[in-house]
C-alpha cells in the first residue's frame, strides 16, 4: 500500500465575506439595516422593528424620527415573501400612530397596500395590510384614496377569509368607508351584504359588532333592502334578537332592523313573521335600558303606518311603553315618549294612554333636567292632545299648565314649539283657556313673537290665535303690545310664519278696538299687498283682510264702497269718501286735527250722548263740537265774571288784558292735558233713530217699513227733489257752511238738512241698522250711493232685490237691474 497523501484545504473565494451574526441594541442601527441587499438581514431587521414598535407610542415615535417609514414602504413590495410579510407586520403596528398616519398619507402608500390584498398573498400579509388600511381609513382623504384605488372589492372578499384577524380588520376598514354615501352604494353593488350577514354569527363579538354596525350604515340606503331580503336578513335578525347570549349586541341589531323597516316589502315580511308580537315580547323581556330604548325606536318606526299602529294597539303596546316611563334612564324615557307620540296618531291609543294614566306620567317629565326628555315629553303631549278634549283636560288636571308655560318662557326652541302646540290644543276649551290667560300665557306668547326662530314664530302665532278667541284674550294681547310684533310677521318671508300670523290677525280682528289698532299699524296695507301677490296670497291672508274690514266698517266702506246687510253700523261710523286700495284710511282723530279745507267733508254718525266732562261743559251751545272752545266762553267761565256796564274806558282795557291773560293760561293748561278725540254727540240723529223706532217698526209689512223709513230720511234731508231740478238742489253750499260752523272737516250726519244720494243712503243704512231693518249700502260714481233691500213676496217666496228711491219718489222700490234702478244709480 502506498503512503497516503494529505489532502490540501480549499482556498476560500476572495469575493465572499465570511458570515457573521450581528446583534444590535440600537434602533438607528436596525433602521440602517433596512437598506441592506440581503433578504436575511432585511427579514431580521423588519422583525426587530415590529417587536420594538409594539412596545408603545414612544417607540413608534422614535422609529419615525429615524426615518423608518420610507424603507418599510419599499419593502412591502419586496420580491421575498418573508421580507414582505415582516415589513407589513412592522408597518401595520406603526400605522396605529397618528404621526405615522400623517407621514403615510404624504407618501401615497395606499395603492401599494391594496395591491397586496390579492388571494395569493400570505395570510399574515392580509392581516397587517388590512390593519394598516383600517387605521388609515379613519381620515376622509384616505377613504377617498382607498375607494378611488378600488380597495373596496378586495376588502369585501377578505370578509370571507378563514383568519378572524383578517375578517376583523377588513370589516373595520369597510365600516369606516361606508360612513360616506358613495361607499355605501358601492358595497351593495359589490355584494357586500351576504358576507356581512355571515359575520353577524361569528364566534368573536368584536367581529359581530363591526358587521352589525356596518350593516346599520349600509341599510340606510334603499339599494341595500333588496339584497337584505334575498339573504334572509330579517329572519336572521329576529333569531339573533331572540338569542339572550347576544344581549350586548342587540342594540346594533335593532338599529339594522329599524332601517330595513323603512322598506314596505320588508315591513310586510315583518308582519307576516309575527314581528310585532315578537318585538313586544322582546321589549318586555329585555333588561338593559339601552336595548329597551332601541326597541322603542323600532316601535316608533313601525307605528308610521295606520295599519301597523292598529296592530301595535291590539297587542297592548301602550301598557308596555307607559311601564317603561318609570325607568330612571333619560335615553329610554326620550325614546318611549317618541313612541307614544307616534302611536297617538291612532285615536284609540290616545284614549288608552289616558286611561292608563300615561298623560300624568308624561307631564311629570316636563320638569326633567334633561332637555331631550323635556322635548320628547312636550312632543308626545302635543300629539296626545291634538283633537282630544279629554286628553287636554287630563293635562290640565295633571297640573301641566305651569311647567308648559315655564318651557314657553325659558325652554329651547324645539321645546317651545311643542309646548306651544300643547297650549294651543288646550286653549280650544274655554275653561282651560281662561286658566292659561290668568297665568300669563298671552304675555309669554306675545314675547315669543319677537323670536328669530321661524318655527317658534309659527307656533307662537297659532297659540296667539287660540288664546285670542275671546275678548279677554284680545284685550291682553293688545295691552301687552303684541299687535306690533304680529303685524310685522304678516310680512315674514317664511310661508308658515306668514300664514299663521294671518290666521292670528284674523282672530284678533274680531274685536273692533283691536282691529282699529291693527289698521293704525298698517295691517290692512300689508294684507292688501299680500293678496295682490300670487306667491304669497293664501286663504288666511284673505280671511284676515276681510275680517279687518268687517270689524272696521268705516274703512271697509271707504275702500270697497260696499256694506252688506250683515255689516251693522254703530256709533262712531264715518264716511271719509272713496279711498283707493293700497292707501291708508285716516282715523277720525287724524281728520279732527286737520285744518278746515275745501274738500269733501267726513260724514260721522254718533247718536249716543257722552258723559259730561269738564271740557264738554265749556259751552252747551256748542256740544256738537266739544274740541272747539270759543275764547269768549272760556274767558267768561274761567274768570267767573260778566261784562259790566258803565265802566271807564281804562277799566275796560285792564279787564280785557286780564281776560286775555287768563285765556292764554287756560289754553296752555288744556294743551298740557290733551284728551283723546271724542266724536261729538249728534242729537238730531238720535232723535231720528227714536222716531224711526216709533213710526217704522210697528208696521208689519217689510215693504211698508222700507218705504216709511225712506220717507223719514228724505224729509230729514230736504225732501223729494224732481229729477229735472236736481241741479238746483244746492247741497254743496250747505256742507261748506256746516264745516265753517263746526270748524271741522267732520260733520255729524244729523246736521245735514240738504242731502244728496250718498248722504241719504248713508243715513238710511245707519237708521235701518238701529231698528233691525236689513239693507246694504253701495257707493257709486259722481256722488251716487244707494241701498239695496231683499224682499220675499208672492206665493213662490222667491227673494227679490230692490233699490230704494230716496231722492225723487221717496219710498219707491225699484227692481234691481231694471232701467229705472239703473237710471237712479247713474247720472
Amino acid at each position: 500500500m502506498g503512503k497516503k497523501v494529505k489532502k490540501e484545504a480549499e482556498i476560500p473565494s476572495k469575493d465572499v465575506f465570511d458570515p457573521i451574526s450581528i446583534e444590535s441594541k440600537k434602533a438607528d442601527t436596525v433602521v440602517l439595516m433596512l437598506n441592506s441587499a440581503e433578504e436575511e438581514v432585511l427579514t431580521k431587521a423588519c422583525e426587530a422593528i415590529h417587536k420594538y414598535a409594539e412596545k408603545g407610542d414612544e417607540s413608534k415615535g422614535t422609529l419615525v424620527s429615524l426615518g423608518v417609514l420610507e424603507p418599510l414602504s419599499r419593502l412591502i413590495c419586496h420580491e421575498d415573501k418573508l421580507v414582505r410579510r415582516n415589513a407589513f407586520m412592522a408597518l401595520g403596528v406603526l400605522a396605529c400612530n397618528d404621526d405615522v398616519k400623517k407621514q403615510l398619507k404624504k407618501m401615497d402608500i395606499i395603492p401599494s397596500i391594496i395591491s397586496k390584498l390579492s388571494p395569493d398573498e400570505d395570510v399574515l400579509i392580509h392581516e397587517f395590510a388590512t390593519l394598516c388600511l383600517a387605521s388609515l381609513s379613519i381620515e376622509f382623504t384616505n377613504k377617498v384614496h382607498i375607494f378611488d384605488n378600488d380597495g373596496l372589492d378586495p376588502l369585501i372578499h377578505l370578509l370571507s377569509s378563514p383568519d378572524p384577524d383578517v375578517q376583523k380588520n377588513s370589516a373595520e376598514c369597510i365600516y369606516n368607508l361606508v360612513q360616506d354615501l358613495q361607499c355605501r352604494v358601492a358595497v351593495c353593488k359589490m355584494d357586500g351584504i351576504p358576507p356581512l350577514l355571515e359575520l353577524v354569527h361569528s364566534e368573536f363579538p368584536v367581529i359581530q359588532q363591526l358587521a352589525l354596525r356596518t350593516l346599520d350604515s349600509i341599510t340606510l340606503e334603499a339599494e341595500a333592502w333588496d339584497a337584505f331580503r334575498e339573504e334572509q336578513g330579517l329572519p336572521r335578525l329576529l333569531d339573533f334578537l331572540a338569542a339572550k347570549e347576544f344581549n350586548d349586541l342587540h342594540v346594533e341589531a335593532l338599529h339594522v332592523l329599524s332601517n330595513c323597516l323603512d322598506d314596505p316589502s320588508t315591513m310586510q315580511l315583518f308582519r307576516d313573521a309575527g314581528g310585532v308580537n315578537r318585538l313586544l315580547q322582546f321589549m318586555t323581556a329585555a333588561t338593559l335600558p339601552e336595548v329597551q330604548m332601541s326597541t322603542a325606536k323600532v316601535i316608533s318606526k313601525v307605528a308610521q303606518s295606520s295599519e301597523d299602529r292598529k296592530l301595535l294597539h291590539e297587542h297592548g303596546v301602550e301598557k308596555v311603553l307607559i311601564h317603561l316611563l318609570a325607568t330612571d334612564h333619560d335615553g329610554l324615557r326620550t325614546a318611549v315618549c317618541q313612541a307614544v307620540a307616534a302611536m297617538s296618531e291612532n285615536l284609540a291609543s290616545r284614549d288608552t294612554v289616558r286611561d292608563l294614566e300615561g298623560i300624568e306620567a308624561v307631564v311629570q317629565l316636563l320638569s326633567s333636567e334633561s332637555g331631550e326628555v323635556r322635548m320628547a315629553a312636550t312632543f308626545a303631549l302635543s300629539r296626545l292632545t291634538c283633537g282630544s278634549q279629554l286628553n287636554t283636560h287630563a293635562v290640565y288636571e295633571a297640573q301641566g299648565n305651569e311647567p308648559l308655560l315655564q318651557l314657553i318662557q325659558r325652554g329651547k326652541a324645539e321645546e317651545v314649539v311643542h309646548a306651544a302646540a300643547v297650549i294651543t290644543n288646550m286653549a280650544a276649551h274655554e275653561r282651560l283657556r281662561a286658566d292659561i290667560l290668568v297665568h300669563g300665557g298671552m304675555q309669554s306668547f306675545a314675547g315669543l313673537l319677537q323670536s328669530a326662530d321661524p318655527c317658534v314664530l309659527a307656533a307662537a302665532s297659532l297659540a296667539v290665535a287660540a288664546l285670542a278667541c275671546d275678548s279677554d284674550g284680545r284685550t291682553q294681547f293688545r295691552n301687552t303690545g303684541g299687535l306690533v310684533s304680529l303685524v310685522k310677521l304678516l310680512s315674514s318671508n317664511s310661508t308658515e310664519v306668514r300664514r299663521n300670523a294671518c290666521w292670528a290677525a284674523r282672530v284678533c280682528a274680531n274685536d273692533e278696538l283691536t282691529a282699529t289698532e291693527m289698521c293704525k299699524l298698517g295691517a290692512l296695507e300689508i294684507l292688501q299687498d299680500i293678496n295682490l301677490s300670487t306667491n304669497r296670497r293664501n286663504k288666511f291672508s284673505q280671511a284676515a283682510f276681510q275680517q279687518l274690514l268687517d270689524s272696521n266698517l268705516s274703512v271697509k266702506y271707504s275702500l270697497t264702497g260696499y256694506l252688506s246687510c250683515t255689516n251693522i253700523t254703530k256709533d262712531g261710523f264715518y264716511d271719509p269718501g272713496q279711498v283707493k286700495m293700497g292707501h291708508r284710511v285716516l282715523l277720525l282723530e287724524e281728520f279732527s286735527k286737520q285744518p278746515v279745507h275745501q274738500h269733501r267733508p267726513v260724514i260721522a254718525v254718533n247718536g249716543k250722548p257722552h258723559e259730561l266732562e269738564s271740557s264738554e261743559l265749556t259751552d252747551d251751545k256748542h256740544h256738537d263740537s266739544p274740541s272747539v272752545i270759543r275764547s269768549s266762553s272760556v274767558m267768561s267761565k274761567c274768570s267767573g265774571k260778566t261784562p259790566s256796564k258803565g265802566r271807564g274806558k281804562g277799566r275796560k282795557e285792564d279787564e280785557k288784558q286780564k281776560d286775555e291773560d287768563d285765556s292764554k293760561s287756560q289754553q296752555q293748561e288744556i294743551a298740557a292735558v290733551e284728551k283723546p278725540f271724542v266724536l261729538p254727540y249728534d242729537a238730531t240723529f238720535h232723535d231720528l233713530a227714536i222716531k224711526a223706532t216709533a213710526c217704522v217698526l210697528p208696521l208689519r209689512d217689510e215693504r211698508e217699513q222700507h218705504a216709511a223709513l225712506a220717507t223719514l230720511v228724505s224729509e230729514a234731508m230736504g225732501g223729494a227733489v224732481d229729477r229735472d231740478n236736481l241741479h238746483e238742489f244746492s247741497w254743496e253750499l250747505q256742507l261748506s257752511e256746516l264745516k265753517f260752523e263746526v270748524q271741522s272737516n267732520i260733520i255729524p250726519i244729523g246736521k245735514i238738512k240738504k242731502g244728496t244720494f250718498y248722504h241719504r243712503a248713508l243715513l238710511y243704512k245707519t237708521l235701518a241698522d238701529r231698528i233691525g231693518l236689513s239693507c246694504s249700502l253701495v257707493r257709486g260714481e259722481y256722488n251716487r250711493a244707494w241701498n239695496e233691500v231683499r224682499l220675499i213676496e208672492g206665493p213662490s217666496k222667491t227673494p227679490e232685490y230692490y233699490i230704494l228711491d230716496l231722492m225723487h219718489s221717496p219710498g219707491l222700490l225699484l227692481k234691481s237691474n231694471s232701467p229705472e234702478a239703473v237710471q237712479y244709480q247713474t247720472i
